[in-house]
């Protein structure tokens, strides 16, 4: 795809009709799917609204099936729900798909008829609005709009809660559709007043081909109580409005008004990033960036507290479509997403949600689905927690937060001193030590059932390169020296090095010994603010990195000399987190490798390389953002989450760092 418009006809290659789309709301609930419009994930739904615990995320509307009526009574579909033993039918009548401001729009030409149809969702509220536009008729056009149906948990199979049925009850706002179950009821308004017939219909065994691929249950069922029509000529707009809000809320704006709504507060966004706006490239990712940004609504007690003291609860979704916030993936994350995009009032409350929920020396590693407790099993995210203050403070110099963060900050480095949860302290020798059976500490975290597969367990290198970053942190903030960064440095200079290899061992003391697999974690011994990695060591550990797992989208996470390296990331669960960092490439390494590149090689003028391929890859894949993971070998498909936050927080970051010209303040 060139650009983010794509012009379909019988030469179009069919790859195209698989790229996804995504559109959030705010609160991490969202809609996502194919530009052919078939359901592939059992993601892919028009709204997935995002409920308070114990619901969390929920699939509300999955499916709407578009028709055109004709004068003649034939029914001529815009959308196709697929079955498994039937080839894709690609929808013959779009012609263009288009993804501007995150609002993706189709275009359909049917005999005289041209008609657009075009999806957003209104900040802060589970609400889906699809709009259609008749473009030019000869005559009267009938719009079928068929809405279908599995209420489940975001996560749940295809399969469960599939006896249940549906219920439509009418009121003067619109109807109203419950189930059996405790969902809450789903709300769908038309503008139009359009007509609504009973008319129950279910489908049986609806393909989820990616969820096959994926190991998953791939054949459900789906249900529908009955379709809506509405009579338009040309000129003429309906919008059909989906919602778990109350009425009230739902009534409060018109389409027009909503979508106005929409662009302005796009608009601002734009204009909160000042000259970084300027960029096309940075434009799409401006609003890429805002689609992570999130208020946790299910945790509404947190939100309760927060707001009695005079803080807002923000938070930064780890990657959609199925991952929550997660402490390590925020604060990796704080900068590009808040800070470089002007958005500095966001990073605060960010930072004061978590410093909220820090608990023995450590911050959440992550927030299961619709819970309202944290996970703590987390090594490094309390310690990327420095990181993302110090890069708060250097936007905005902010003291009066940095003071009140500081015995926050000394609570946690004396637990880390002392011994806290999983094993997590520092050794006799300055560095910290880590592991228990069971648990996966660092952001190297696959995990399937008992099997944790790169355990990590013992001094690895990130984490002690994070640990003397934060302890020089403090240093700074404070103005006190401390006899711990240095026995730190020494003892890290002494024992991580590889001479045979000529780059740091990835973990030593580890339950083999030490591991010397060529990983890209010692990349971050030199990309810090305060590189633990003695000066004399940076260029021998960058040029092996550059040589072994530099790639066009971003780093391996394995060499491949390495017998254990696994090129691709397929198959079932188990085959897949076997490849997970056994390889595979990740984007948001590039950010540090680019921050480590640039200070052993300040003068290079074509460091902006690194970036170029990801760069074409933001129109590709899911349109307008940057995913999670790609095979670690050609031709590098991409994998994992299809939106992923620190893709896109580092991809900006390292781009205004590449373009100076756009920097934000």
């Amino acid at each position: 795809m060139k650009g983010q418009t794509c012009k379909i006809n019988s030469n179009t290659p069919h790859d195209i009709f698989y790229e996804e789309w995504l559109v959030t709301n705010g609160l991490g609930g969202f809609a996502c799917g194919t530009i052919g419009g078939t359901l592939q994930r059992k993601y892919h739904a028009l709204l997935n609204a995002s409920l308070k615990s114990p619901l969390g995320r929920t699939v509300m509307l999955n499916y709407a099936l578009e028709a055109i009526i004709l004068p003649d009574r034939r029914e001529i579909p815009l959308t196709i729900l697929r079955s498994k033993d039937a080839a894709y039918e690609f929808p013959d009548s779009l012609v263009e798909f288009k993804f501007e401001n995150n609002m993706p729009t189709w275009s359909y030409q049917i005999e005289d008829i041209q008609l657009e149809k075009t999806l957003w969702m209104p900040y802060l509220q589970n609400s889906v609005y699809i709009r259609y536009a008749i473009i030019a008729c000869d005559g009267p056009v009938i719009l079928k709009w068929r809405p279908f149906l599995h209420f489940r948990g975001l996560e749940q199979s295809v399969k469960i809660h599939s006896d249940y049925a549906y219920s439509v009850n009418t009121s003067n706002e619109g109807y109203e559709i419950k189930s059996e179950t405790d969902f809450p009821t789903l709300r769908i308004l038309n503008d139009h007043h359009a007509s609504f017939t009973v008319d129950l219909q279910r489908v049986e065994n609806v393909y989820y081909e990616i969820e096959e691929k994926r190991g998953y249950d791939f054949l459900g069922p789906l249900s529908s109580p009955g379709y809506f029509t509405v009579t338009l000529n040309a000129g003429e707009k309906t919008c059909f409005i989906a919602s778990t809000e109350e009425w009230s809320t739902v009534l409060a704006m018109t389409c027009e008004e909503a979508i106005i709504a929409e662009r302005q507060r796009q608009k601002s966004l734009f204009k909160e990033a000042t000259a970084l706006s300027y960029s096309s490239t940075a434009h799409k990712l401006i609003l890429a960036a805002d689609q992570f940004i999130i208020t946790p609504i299910s945790r509404e007690a947190d939100i309760v507290r927060l707001k009695a003291s005079g803080e807002e609860s923000r938070s930064i979704v780890a990657g959609y479509p199925w991952f929550t916030d997660w402490g390590r993936d925020t604060m990796i994350s704080l900068e590009g997403l808040t800070l470089v995009t002007g958005r500095a009032s966001i990073a605060h409350a960010i930072l004061g949600t978590f410093a909220h929920y820090i608990k023995d020396g450590l911050i959440p590693n992550m927030f299961p689905e619709g819970q309202n407790k944290g996970l703590y099993h987390t090594a490094d995210a309390t310690l990327w927690f420095f990181h993302a203050v110090d890069r708060y403070m250097s936007y905005t110099e902010d003291e009066a937060f940095l003071q009140s963060m500081l015995p926050k900050f000394q609570q946690i480095i004396n637990h880390h001193i002392q011994g806290t949860r999983f094993g997590i302290k520092m050794d006799g020798d300055g560095l910290l030590i880590q592991g228990q059976e069971g648990y996966q500490l660092t952001w190297m975290d696959a995990k399937v059932e008992n099997w944790v597969v790169t355990p990590r367990r013992g001094k690895a290198v990130e984490i002690n390169a994070l640990w003397y970053n934060a302890l020089k942190l403090m240093e700074k903030w404070t103005g006190k020296t401390s006899d711990l960064a240095k026995l730190c440095f020494e003892s890290f200079n002494g024992r991580f090095w590889f001479s045979e290899g000529g780059y740091l061992y990835d973990v030593i003391e580890g339950e083999k010994g030490n591991d010397s697999s060529l990983r890209p974690n010692q990349i971050f011994s030199i990309s810090l603010q305060f590189p633990v990695l003695k000066n004399e060591y940076w260029k021998p550990v960058v040029d092996a990195v550059k040589r072994e797992l530099v790639t066009d989208y971003g780093l391996r996470t394995l060499s491949p000399r390495d017998p254990d390296f696994k090129a691709y990331y397929d198959g079932d669960l188990w085959a897949r987190d076997a490849a997970y960092h056994q390889g595979t490439v990740w984007p948001w390494l590039i950010g540090p490798f680019i921050d480590a590149w640039l200070k052993v090689y300040p003068q290079d003028k074509e460091s902006c390389r690194f970036l170029d391929t990801l760069e074409k890859h933001i129109d590709e894949n899911c349109i307008g953002t940057i995913g999670e993971i790609f095979d670690a070998a050609d031709p590098y498909h991409a994998r994992g989450c299809f939106a992923q936050a620190w893709s896109v927080a580092e991809f900006l970051r390292a781009y205004v760092k590449l373009h100076p010209e756009y920097k934000n303040r």
